[in-house]
């Protein structure tokens, strides 16, 4: 089905905030939200959305970024939403959804809307692993990055001295996969079952229908259930990711519906989320009842693939040296996911980054449970690059 761009947001986006496609880019036809775009030399910042997400995610600080005068362009990324011209199946040949791939994407995209320069990239979940990568690769076009719920790590280590002991460089997700299996509590690494080829259909074709799974997925993974307190984990072993939510290290046998259903919302609180209402729930349903989920499980099957990381190992060793943000919400457990993630995105895969920002009362979907908050930090980050 085609995407009807004229309707995109389901009429709950300010008239201020435009809807349009940019045609022919790295084989793409890509589909943006912008505001801010009267004024042609307003500095562009560019917002990079996650999964299961869209350029709609963004839609609480679009213009307010705007309003303090930039060009505020949040694209629909490779796999996702009403942009098109990506592979929907289960592919054997990734290539399309390596990192550098996704890097071209957006600079195909910001060279046709006429910049040269980047005033920042701004990423949340696996965006803010492209605008990590955009800021490392091409520090001549983006001033400036901010990185938000998943910490960026920089590039995989080529094995040193390794001539007379070679080495096989091993995906993490898959190793432990058989550790998690044998727990006393059998579990599973959620992009583990991410790259599996059922993922789709099962998020598709659940029980209780695709409105149900995007709601409970997205509650699951907020503050508004209460139980995500993260902590720092000590280390990357089965027992220590299983103190984690079941989202991220799901019970063997269940598929991800199941494993969020099991803690759906009540009325109550449905009714009471003001950063997801029912109006704006049925924009998600709507793209991906249309797209299903295929593109952004690529994202995943791509990211634990030899191919991704052999292009990435030609970056090995570089920083990112531009000023650089991470964000995050407090309940949020994407950060420790990772054991010494934010230790080493802090340590060595950026040599500018500041203090590291917590939001209270935000889970994973910071800048759409807490946008104020988020709005100002962004603005005082951009304020101090001037």
């Amino acid at each position: 089905m085609t995407p009807n761009i004229k309707n995109y947001g389901n009429g709950t986006l300010p008239d201020q905030i435009r809807s349009s496609v940019c045609r022919g880019i790295n084989g793409l036809d890509i589909h943006y939200l912008e505001a801010g775009f009267e004024n042609k030399h307003n500095p562009l910042l560019l917002l990079l959305h996650g999964f299961p997400e869209l350029s709609y995610s963004w839609r609480k600080i679009i213009l307010p970024l705007s309003e303090s005068g930039y060009h505020v362009v949040a694209p629909d990324q490779r796999g996702f939403g009403a942009t098109t011209g990506w592979d929907n199946s289960y592919v054997s040949d990734l290539s399309s959804y390596y990192q550098i791939n996704l890097v071209r994407d957006l600079l195909g995209l910001i060279s046709a809307l006429g910049y040269e320069k980047v005033k920042s990239v701004i990423g949340h979940d696996s965006g803010a692993g492209v605008a990590g990568w955009s800021a490392l690769i091409r520090p001549d076009i983006y001033e400036s990055v901010v990185m938000m719920s998943a910490p960026f790590t920089g590039a995989p280590y080529i094995p040193f001295n390794t001539l007379k002991t070679p080495t096989v460089a091993k995906d993490s997700v898959d190793e432990i996969a058989e550790e998690l299996a044998n727990l006393k509590r059998p579990r599973k690494h959620y992009q583990h079952y991410y790259r599996t080829p059922e993922a789709n259909s099962d998020i598709m074709d659940s029980k209780n229908g695709l409105p149900d799974f995007i709601r409970a997925y997205y509650h699951h993974k907020s503050a508004d259930w209460k139980e995500n307190k993260p902590f720092q984990l000590c280390s990357w072993t089965a027992e220590e990711l299983a103190k984690m939510p079941t989202y991220y290290i799901m019970d063997l046998k269940d598929t991800m519906p199941e494993a969020v259903g099991k803690h759906m919302p009540t009325v109550q609180e449905i009714n009471s989320c003001e950063w997801l209402t029912e109006k704006e729930l049925k924009v998600y349903v709507s793209e991906y009842g249309r797209s299903g989920f295929q593109g952004g499980l690529n994202w995943y099957r791509s990211g634990g693939s030899v191919g991704n990381r052999q292009n990435l190992e030609l970056f090995s060793g570089m920083k990112i040296k531009k000023p650089a943000m991470f964000v995050a919400g407090k309940q949020d457990w994407g950060i420790f996911q990772r054991p010494g993630a934010v230790t080493k995105m802090k340590n060595e895969a950026c040599s500018n980054m500041g203090a590291i920002q917590l939001v209270d009362n935000a889970g994973h979907w910071v800048q759409q449970e807490q946008p104020e908050s988020v709005l100002t930090l962004i603005l005082d980050f951009l304020d101090e690059l001037d």
